[in-house]
């Protein structure tokens, strides 16, 4: 699944069949290489998601048990420090870990059971997701020797 065709999905309640918001940006964790989380739009109780607070991530709709799952995410020790412009990964510069310019991010795919990063799409190439290894206001960078 992409975050391009993810961005603006609804997140549900299963217990009341409630829309209890919108899918905004992704937070990765360029560590563990995964969605750590997602930062959430219309939603009364908060403005993050855990990934772990999911119940599934379908094509359609993002399902969680309650709307008691959608927190604030200053009260998030998970999500510290992945939010904001300087860590959103769409439309950034991609640099490899020697220092060159690889391009621009055009999307990302991750596996929408797991939230592992499965490929960054850079100027329309896939490059593994499991080459990433840092996030930043200038850049992603890849462990990637090669284009």
């Amino acid at each position: 699944m992409l975050f391009s065709e993810s961005i603006g999905r609804k997140v549900v309640s299963t217990t009341t069949a409630d829309t209890v918001g919108a899918v905004g940006e992704f937070l990765v964790d360029p560590r563990s290489r995964t969605v750590a989380g997602m930062q959430i739009k219309k939603s009364k109780t908060g403005d993050a998601l855990v990934w772990s607070g999911i119940s599934t991530f379908g094509t359609d709709a993002v399902t969680v048990d309650s709307a008691d799952r959608i927190v604030e995410i200053g009260t998030e020790e998970s999500l510290s420090g992945l939010d904001g412009k300087a860590h959103r990964v769409i439309g950034k510069r991609v640099l490899s870990t020697a220092g060159v310019d690889l391009g621009t991010v055009d999307d990302v795919e991750f596996d929408p059971e797991t939230g592992a990063i499965t490929s960054v799409i850079v100027d329309a190439v896939s490059i593994q997701g499991s080459t990433l290894t840092g996030v930043g206001s200038y850049a992603v960078v890849l462990d990637h020797r090669d284009r």
